[in-house]
């Protein structure tokens, strides 16, 4: 015990000197970046060490129990003078030894957390297989026999998913014809195509380079006409390359030399475009990404319609999603649109989530407020929802990370593809399919030279003496070998951030405490750019300050390479110099997810040593190419680089095995295993009911000339009262049949039919209800009164449109608009129950039955009517604190009636608990948080506004929408987005919003910006609000 305490002293005082020489540079002033450093850290609360003094407190807590600690502090206690340095040690102590408790409470609290979380699902899980058990006996047998085949799919050797017999492969020859539009979407970071800053900060990787190659090989595959990666639009000269603000970015050019066909980037605004924003601070502005991405997807279909389709439009063909914030981008557009979606998650929310609370650094509020973890976990889930396909890198992927999901159960997934199979109703569970693709690599910057055998090693480029370069070297080779006191050695090879996670100060040990291999071989770590240490971020700093530090403690010098800059264009040189001197790549990552690199390294002819943990597994199974290590065993770590150096034939059998079974991993390769999927996997078609409105050059006015000409007619040959005047009523019976005879004769059908062709639409939302639940009769008419008045000039005129969104039932709907004496017929639509129907006046108050198909995707329908009132009461809730309330229900909605007072669930927990069953749907409370709407998963009155944008031809930007300070539960995504969203001051009195989210869930702030310009918040009430004014300013007459 007294070598423990010696041990833990001696870091204690590591921590004073550090503090110490930190203190003294800042007197100095010598150091003034420095200085500034210290002053920011000091004024944000629990960052209370510089990055060095921090490590030192993080081995320490990580390290030793609390009792080890206390005895440290009562032995200072004991000593205790006036020497300040005796003070200070003594309160270190004592702050540390809180740390450790703090830790193990943190950790404490959330295994129970965990442990009720894990009860849930479970729970969940069993209801869904008992459902889904009740089969026939023979029909169980098979079912049976089925799962258990399956079943033993993920332990075969080969780990590249294999295309089923039932799976059509891609064939280039027969699909060559087909035209296909593919639309991909990665919102953060810095996206281009050329010279991409990968490595620049956390939100600019691997990913980013993954997108812009698959949107090339696609592109590149035939049968595919255009390729769309829509990202974020950076207009910030000062922050970033100006390049980031370009809206069209081309990535290949069309084969057949057409205008459109292709690969593009396209960036859409995505919050401010003057101010580069990291990812976790995006997540209020995706609502403007969603609907900019609509508005370019129509046009686009529209334009490859007329190109490819005989005028027809083309719909995308895939919308693919990369990361949570993708995902939920894609979820919604897949709804709008009605096409088929896939995701890809790269890396996942609730994976980081659970490691990040076993370190018990960080309580789960804190977690919650620096990576806005449960919003992102949220838009996963949802990704989960509506995704027919999710992508994965590996199985482990699937079975220990996405099977910690709410919405995914591995066991559910097969079952429910059994019964596909079988021809079995799955009674209204969804789960999506998961499939296993390796991404691709771009082996086009591989030479001939680089996968030749027994090529010489760098004394074919430079003699023995450095000074003799037989040939120009590349720069990055210059700038490795200066480092090295003989570059001839093998070297050891590692690239990644400078993150933790990634493992590089265990390498680091490993090779400073193996002579055997410091004798044998250099070491090179590649570790992002940097121009100054203290300027980076603390995890970054933290790393790269241990790294010198340990150079230094083992005297590494002249043995290992840390080169500041490299471009990304010079990474294949750097794989090139590891292979010339017949070294070896090695990733000690904690996790991998995949591991690009290591496929990059077997491109040069590198062996590789990898982690265990994640994608390697599945890459060197199929590459047989290197060794797997433990990455918290350094032994392990030294044995396995000091074999693979040392033996020089197992060396170049790996060598041989890497170059002989790369192509698995080649672009082509990975389309052709994606598109067979994307295919196999359509449950969903590109809509063809979805028409979008003819675009004429034809002005309104010229639009409405047939109809004013039809009027003057019948004022002139119509029937007339004595005094010359045509019967009001009859006139109009007869221009509403003139043109609907109009309509018709030019061939058009009445479901295609539109009200005029509006240039702007005018939607009233709020949600007016009393105490009671009841309809605030005064405060509702007065809103659409108030709003009727003020566009009437632009309704007769033809260019407004007006719209209503309400969580009330169609009959109850017409109720309160007769109360009001207020025409139906002046609305263009009616949305009623919560955006789940919608409904036209002008067609006889007939429902969209293209609509109802349209938001019927994964709808249970039956199957989840009498799941509801068990499941959304709490587990000591009264019996009856739910009820259904029949009088509203309609085939796409059910509707429950909540007593008041009754402890029922919140929104993400009744959600949470559907998806545990594999039930996907949407859930509003409506009436003051008295009723609760259960309606189809893409149903929504945001949906359905998004639904008329698309087939009315009018751009959301041209939309307002007027809502009160409150409302239904769906409040927060109507009011988000381009359209204009005006805000009635005391509208609304009694909203549902206590029934949303329970408290330790994402806040509203990251849902949609309240400071948007695109949202007015009226200063007088609504009574005294003047609305024609604010419509004037807005454009809308």
């Amino acid at each position: 015990m007294a070598a423990v305490n010696e041990w833990l002293n001696g870091y204690l005082e590591a921590i004073l000197d550090v503090g110490s020489s930190v203190k003294e540079k800042k007197n100095d002033g010598k150091v003034k970046n420095f200085a500034k450093f210290e002053q920011e850290k000091h004024q944000r609360e629990e960052k209370l060490f510089n990055p060095t003094t921090k490590y030192f407190v993080e081995e320490v807590v990580n390290s030793f129990n609390e009792h080890d600690l206390y005895r440290t502090w009562v032995k200072v206690t004991a000593r205790r003078n006036t020497r300040e340095r005796s003070n200070r040690l003594e309160n270190m102590c004592w702050r540390i030894w809180h740390l450790t408790r703090k830790k193990k409470q943190i950790a404490w609290d959330d295994a129970q957390r965990l442990a009720r979380k894990r009860l849930d699902r479970e729970q969940g899980r069993n209801d869904a297989a008992n459902d889904l058990s009740e089969l026939s006996e023979g029909e169980k047998e098979k079912a049976d026999a089925n799962a258990n085949a399956n079943a033993l799919e993920p332990f075969k050797d080969n780990n590249i998913s294999r295309i089923t017999s039932e799976m059509q492969l891609w064939s280039e020859e027969d699909d060559n014809s087909r035209n296909l539009y593919v639309v991909l979407i990665s919102v953060h970071g810095l996206v281009r195509g050329e010279n991409m800053e990968l490595g620049r900060d956390s939100d600019t990787g691997g990913q980013v380079k993954y997108v812009v190659e698959l949107a090339r090989a696609l592109a590149n595959t035939k049968g595919i006409y255009r390729v769309d990666l829509l990202t974020r639009q950076i207009a910030s000269p000062v922050e970033v390359d100006s390049g980031y603000g370009e809206p069209i970015e081309m990535l290949s050019c069309p084969s057949d030399g057409s205008d459109c066909g292709g690969a593009y980037i396209i960036r859409l605004p995505c919050g401010p475009r003057d101010r580069y924003i990291p990812k976790e601070s995006l997540w209020p502005h995706l609502p403007e990404f969603v609907d900019g991405a609509l508005g370019h997807i129509v046009n686009m279909a529209r334009v490859l319609g007329e190109q490819v389709n005989s005028g027809k439009p083309t719909w995308p063909y895939v919308i693919h999603g990369h990361y949570a914030d993708a995902g939920e981008v894609a979820a919604h557009l897949s709804g709008a649109l009605n096409v088929p979606m896939v995701l890809t998650g790269h890396s996942l929310g609730r994976n980081k989530f659970e490691q990040l609370l076993k370190q018990g650094r960080l309580s789960r509020e804190a977690i919650n407020a620096t990576y806005k973890i449960m919003r992102r976990i949220e838009a996963e889930e949802l990704g989960v929802d509506a995704a027919e396909m999710v992508v994965t890198s590996t199985r482990q992927e699937i079975e220990e990370q996405w099977g910690l999901y709410d919405g995914f159960d591995l066991k559910l997934e097969r079952k429910l593809r059994v019964r596909r199979r079988r021809g079995v109703s799955c009674l209204g569970r969804r789960t999506p399919r998961m499939v296993v693709i390796p991404p691709g690599m771009d082996f086009s910057y591989v030479t001939t030279q680089d996968s030749v055998e027994g090529e010489g090693d760098l004394n074919s480029f430079i003699g023995s003496d450095r000074a003799q370069s037989k040939r120009n070297l590349p720069p990055i080779w210059s700038e490795i070998m200066r480092f090295f006191t003989n570059p001839h050695k093998p070297t050891i090879l590692a690239l990644s951030r400078p993150d933790p996670k990634k493992n590089v100060t265990t390498l680091l040990k490993a090779f400073g405490e193996c002579q055997a291999l410091r004798k044998l071989a250099n070491l090179t770590l590649i570790l992002g750019n940097r121009d100054d240490i203290e300027e980076m971020s603390s995890s970054s700093s933290t790393v790269l300050t241990m790294v010198l530090k340990l150079i230094d403690k083992y005297d590494l010098y002249g043995q290992v390479a840390y080169p500041k800059h490299h471009k990304q264009s010079e990474v294949p040189e750097i794989y090139r110099l590891a292979a010339k001197t017949k070294g070896v790549f090695i990733n000690p990552a904690l996790v991998e997810p995949f591991g690009l690199t290591l496929i990059e390294a077997a491109a040069y002819g590198l062996p590789v040593v990898a982690t265990k943990n994640g994608g390697p597994v599945d890459i060197l199974k199929a590459l047989n190419n290197g060794l797997l290590i433990d990455p918290h065993d350094q032994k392990a770590i030294e044995d396995a680089l000091l074999k693979l150096v040392a033996d020089k034939n197992l060396w170049l059998e790996c060598r041989k095995n890497g170059l002989k079974n790369i192509h698995r991993f080649s672009w082509p390769e990975h389309c052709r295993n994606y598109l067979s999927h994307v295919e196999y996997g359509r449950n969903r078609h590109s809509t063809s009911r979805l028409e979008i409105t003819p675009m004429t050059e034809e002005s309104i006015s010229d639009s409405l000339r047939d109809v004013e000409d039809i009027s003057f007619r019948f004022s002139t040959e119509g029937d007339s009262k004595q005094n010359g005047e045509m019967d009001t009523a009859a006139r109009q019976k007869q221009i509403i049949e003139a043109i609907m005879c109009r309509v018709s004769s030019t061939g058009k059908s009445n479901a295609s039919y539109f009200p005029g062709r509006r240039q702007r639409l005018v939607v009233v939302g709020a949600d007016c209800y009393d105490s009671d639940g009841n309809i605030a009769e005064e405060d509702f008419q007065a809103v659409i009164m108030n709003v009727m008045k003020s566009v009437r000039p632009g309704i007769r005129s033809g260019k407004v449109g007006v719209v209503l969104l309400t969580g009330l039932s169609f009959q109850e709907t017409t109720e309160a608009l007769n109360s009001f004496q207020v025409n139906i017929e002046e609305f263009d639509a009616v949305v009623c129950n919560s955006g789940s129907e919608m409904y036209y006046p002008w067609k006889d108050l007939m429902a969209d039955a293209d609509y109802e198909a349209h938001v019927e995707y994964a709808w249970p329908g039956e199957n989840i009517r009498s799941t509801i009132t068990r499941l959304a009461k709490v587990d000591d809730g009264e019996e009856n604190g739910i009820i259904e309330y029949a009088s509203a229900c309609s085939s796409r909605c059910y509707s429950y009636s909540v007593k008041s007072g009754a402890m029922i669930r919140k929104i993400d927990e009744l959600r949470q608990r559907l998806r545990m069953r594999g039930l996907r749907c949407n859930l509003v409370y409506t009436h003051a948080g008295l009723r609760l709407n259960v309606i189809p998963l893409f149903a929504s009155r945001k949906q359905a506004l998004r639904y008329l944008s698309v087939k009315w031809g009018i751009d959301l930007s041209k939309v307002v929408v007027f809502v009160g300070e409150k409302g239904d539960t769906d409040y927060e995504e109507l009011v988000a987005g381009i359209q204009k969203t005006l805000v009635l001051k005391g509208a609304v009195e009694y909203g549902s919003e206590r029934l949303l989210r329970s408290e330790d869930s994402y806040k509203r702030e990251d849902v949609f910006s309240q400071d948007s310009p695109n949202i007015i918040y009226a200063e007088k009430s609504y009574e005294d609000c003047d609305i024609s004014a604010i419509l004037e300013h807005l454009k809308v007459s």
